[in-house]
């Protein structure tokens, strides 16, 4: 029998008690003032109580195999089922098992949720996992208690900590819309940034094509076009490319994000009627989405595939991009870095700056360039 591999982890710091009391005002109230002073300690040392690390069974893991935690925990796989996470609302995960096709509503062990992590939370849409179902539970209910190795993560930053918007995919379909709300670019960019530091394979879709003229759209489908990106122009309330679109996610494991209003629950049951996904229309004040969909959902795809729908994002943040490795994933600058004059060239102010050089002369979108200043200046530095 193989002898298991014992880690030291670091916890969270609500594994512990307060280190000092805090509750001097509710002591007067209730016994009011001691006639002797309070007893005072020095505490000289950091184990006991306040030792924030324990020795855990399971092996570690390289971030990039499961970003944030670190730790592949060891469980006893006879008493626990796999299966794959459809959602997570709070601390509940919706978890269907991979034999049965079963659905549980499953809490996180507690050894799991309270490791010392960067993320902020230990569960994401679309993990395998090993549960622990509870017995003759109804409705069916469980423990979650390990989460398998990821792979095509989709991540951001939020407050100062990694947020897995979505894990286990190979396709991000990127929706904007043309009008109401407006087209952004900068969104589209800096989620193909995502995209290209998470291994996933990006797909831009502009919906709403039906309140423009398409010939306006043609310069930023060209500029994506020649990097090599698929871009597709839809309408889902017309129908025009939902064809296209169904073909581009047959199949695969897919994401589809983008801000509130630009129509991603619209185009997903434009390709499958039967998921009967909640829609709203866009606000007339402001021409801004509605927040319909509150959390990422995972469904199986008639036509073949899976699809995770995800709540309408109005900001995102990279997660541990530097800005040494921003250049890197513009697919259009990346040509041109290994050509300045100076190694670590930032592409913005120095002289003999081949980025630059290709932007005055019009081989590089200058549009893109300002996309890069602006992602540079705003989430690397």
């Amino acid at each position: 029998m193989a002898k298991k591999k014992k880690i030291r982890a670091q916890f969270r710091k609500n594994r512990s008690s307060r280190a000092r009391p805090t509750d001097w005002t509710r002591r007067f109230q209730e016994h009011g003032f001691q006639d002797e002073a309070p007893i005072q300690g020095e505490r000289v040392s950091g184990r006991g109580e306040l030792a924030r690390r324990r020795t855990v069974c399971g092996d570690p893991v390289a971030e990039e195999d499961t970003p944030g935690l670190g730790i592949h925990l060891e469980v006893d796989e006879k008493t626990c089922r796999r299966g794959r996470v459809l959602s997570v609302f709070g601390l509940a995960s919706s978890v269907q098992e991979d034999e049965t096709g079963l659905v549980y509503q499953c809490a996180t062990r507690r050894l799991l949720k309270t490791l010392s992590t960067d993320q902020r939370h230990v569960v994401a849409a679309g993990d395998r996992v090993l549960f622990r179902p509870v017995p003759g539970s109804q409705p069916r209910e469980g423990f979650v208690e390990r989460v398998e190795p990821r792979h095509g993560c989709l991540c951001r930053a939020v407050r100062g900590r990694q947020q897995v918007l979505v894990a286990n995919v190979d396709q991000l379909a990127i929706v904007a819309s043309a009008a109401e709300p407006r087209l952004k670019p900068n969104l589209i960019d800096r989620l193909l940034v995502a995209a290209e530091k998470g291994g996933v394979r990006p797909v831009v879709c502009i919906n709403k094509i039906d309140l423009v003229d398409p010939a306006r759209l043609q310069p930023l489908v060209g500029v994506y076009s020649q990097m090599g990106y698929e871009v597709l122009l839809l309408s889902a309330k017309t129908g025009f490319g939902v064809d296209c679109f169904r073909r581009a996610l047959v199949g695969r494991e897919n994401v589809v994000v983008g801000q509130s209003g630009v129509g991603k629950s619209s185009l997903l049951n434009a390709i499958d009627p039967s998921l009967q996904l909640r829609v709203q229309p866009v606000s007339e004040e402001n021409e801004k989405g509605k927040h319909t969909t509150t959390t990422a959902q995972l469904f199986p795809l008639v036509c073949g595939g899976y699809a995770v729908d995800t709540p309408g994002i109005r900001q995102f943040q990279l997660w541990d991009v530097i800005a040494a490795e921003v250049a890197g994933f513009f697919r259009d600058l990346r040509p041109y870095v290994s050509s300045c004059r100076f190694p670590n060239c930032t592409h913005t102010h120095e002289d003999g700056c081949a980025v630059k050089n290709a932007v005055a002369d019009g081989w590089l979108d200058e549009r893109r360039y300002e996309s890069y200043c602006h992602l540079l200046v705003g989430d690397a530095e």
